[in-house]
């Protein structure tokens, strides 16, 4: 298949992008590259690439592809937070657009990075596809308009497929240290301590960032009818953890860490269970293959590689809403993300 990928060059797309061609696929990407200062290791192989914002892609771009898998826009709920309405403007609007130009031009597929944070404040129940969504940030709510606007669009010819993706976790070229599993090994890592900045309690799903890119590939080529216009949880089924949870498997993995809670730890509002049974049931071709312990472990091997320090990982080099504010700072980017034209 001839791929597009929006957002090839961010956290997942780093990994995406390579096991998408080593299928043998026809690869192409499309990302505005906003954090080419953030590279952790070695990037991927290059692909064709459209260097561009995706509030300004156009049919052009957009034409002659089977599937597009769209996974660019603002990632995490304090970057979403930043300016609220342009979380919408990227996440939501920019997102239904992308899927009116794919229709437009023919496009089959639409896959939809989207996000388990749609369940917000979901309580301890196990929530499958059909559980109330009440996301409680602006990053949660534009996932959730991008799939009750996109759902109408499908015909015959154009299947939109919505992946809620579990909290990623996982060593990636452009790695992000906000995720918890990744900041908790970090800071075991590099001080011995286990610091949550919350009381521990929420539960979260957690997934690799490998088995993400498994169940777009998954998807994507499946049969059009088990996936046509449908949702799917994408995590490990029984990998819902407490916070608490995941930062005893740290603790566990980092020889002589010990546990500690940030002063003023409180509940955290995101509390949601998931579960994640439909996609491996419905797609048999996806098959999840990480665990929390296997990817604190990965992560550890990892750090140690790169002698990543507590100051890089808590500075706004890896750190995506830091980083952010410093390239508005320094003048590469206005306050609407676009790179100023010197």
């Amino acid at each position: 298949m001839k791929v597009l990928v929006t957002g090839h060059k961010g956290y997942i797309g780093t990994v995406l992008t390579p096991l998408l061609t080593a299928a043998g696929h026809q690869v192409y990407g499309l990302d505005s590259d906003l954090y080419r200062r953030c590279t952790f290791g070695e990037l991927p192989a290059e692909v064709p690439e459209t260097i561009k914002d995706v509030r300004d892609v156009e049919l052009d771009d957009v034409a002659g592809f089977d599937a597009v898998l769209h996974l660019a826009g603002l990632s995490n709920d304090p970057l979403g937070d930043l300016d609220p309405d342009l979380t919408y403007a990227i996440n939501h609007r920019a997102s239904v657009r992308l899927a009116e130009l794919c229709k437009a031009a023919g496009v089959q597929r639409f896959v939809f990075s989207s996000s388990c944070s749609n369940y917000g404040a979901g309580g301890d129940g196990l929530l499958d596809e059909q559980g109330d969504l009440n996301p409680v940030t602006a990053y949660g709510k534009s996932k959730v308009l991008v799939e009750q606007d996109v759902a109408p669009m499908a015909s015959a010819d154009f299947t939109p497929v919505f992946l809620r993706n579990a909290t990623a976790y996982g060593l990636s070229p452009r790695i992000r240290f906000d995720l918890v599993l990744n900041n908790l090994t970090a800071w075991a890592h590099c001080t011995g301590k286990v610091h949550l900045k919350s009381d521990g309690s929420a539960w979260r799903p957690l997934v690799h960032i490998e088995d993400i890119s498994r169940a777009f590939l998954a998807v994507m080529t499946a049969p059009r009818e088990i996936v046509h216009a449908r949702a799917f949880n994408v995590g490990v089924p029984g990998e819902n953890f407490r916070i608490k949870e995941i930062a005893k498997a740290v603790k566990d993995t980092v020889a002589g860490s010990e546990l500690r809670f940030a002063e003023g730890a409180s509940a955290d509002a995101r509390n949601y269970r998931v579960d994640c049974t439909l996609l491996p049931r419905v797609v048999p071709d996806f098959c999840p293959q990480w665990s929390v312990q296997k990817g604190a472990a990965e992560l550890l091997g990892g750090y140690r590689a790169t002698g990543v320090t507590l100051d890089e990982f808590e500075g706004p080099r890896y750190k995506r809403v830091d980083h952010i504010r410093m390239l508005i700072d320094e003048g590469v980017i206005d306050d609407r993300l676009r790179h100023i034209q010197r």
